[in-house]
Order: structure tokens, then C-alpha cells, then sequence
């Protein structure tokens, strides 16, 4: 049976920082993507549990300083954006 081709509509940036992945386990985004698809075939369902983005550190530590009642709470982006060009 042939191979068929199969395209798919990603940034720039996403491509790069899987192929960089890839290439470090010494494959291809092609030989990753089939490999994905068989676990897909042979799991039947995702192989894996999609999972949200974690915030950096950064961001974790102005959460936990709001959540401990610091920082400053802004109603809108408009008063944000007023108060730090003030």
C-alpha cells in the first residue's frame, strides 16, 4: 500500500522546538509523527493525557503574591496600563 501525505498548519517557532526534540532523540518530525500515530493505533486514544501550560516562575511567584494579598489588582487593562504609565 502507498503512502498517503498527511499536512498539518503549525507556527513557526512550535516547529522549530520539536524538531529540535526530534533531532535530539535522532529522528525526524516525519519518523515522530508516524511513531505518534502508531501509539495512537495501538493505545486506542491520545498516548498520552493532554495537559494545560504551565506558567513559568515568574509568573507562578506574581500569582502567589496575589494570592498572599501583595501586589496590585486592577479592574481593567485600560487602568493597568494607566497606572504604569504614570
Amino acid at each position: 500500500m502507498p503512502n498517503i501525505t498527511i499536512q498539518a498548519q503549525v507556527t513557526p517557532e512550535l516547529k522549530r522546538q520539536a524538531e529540535a526534540v526530534f533531532s535530539s532523540m535522532g529522528m525526524s518530525t516525519a519518523e515522530a509523527i508516524r511513531i505518534f500515530l502508531k501509539q495512537v493505533v495501538n493505545s486506542g486514544g491520545l498516548p498520552f493525557q493532554p495537559t494545560a501550560k504551565r506558567p513559568n516562575a515568574e509568573t507562578l511567584a506574581a500569582m502567589m503574591e496575589i494570592e498572599n494579598s501583595g501586589g496590585q489588582l486592577f479592574q481593567t487593562t485600560d487602568d493597568l496600563f494607566a497606572d504604569w504609565n504614570s
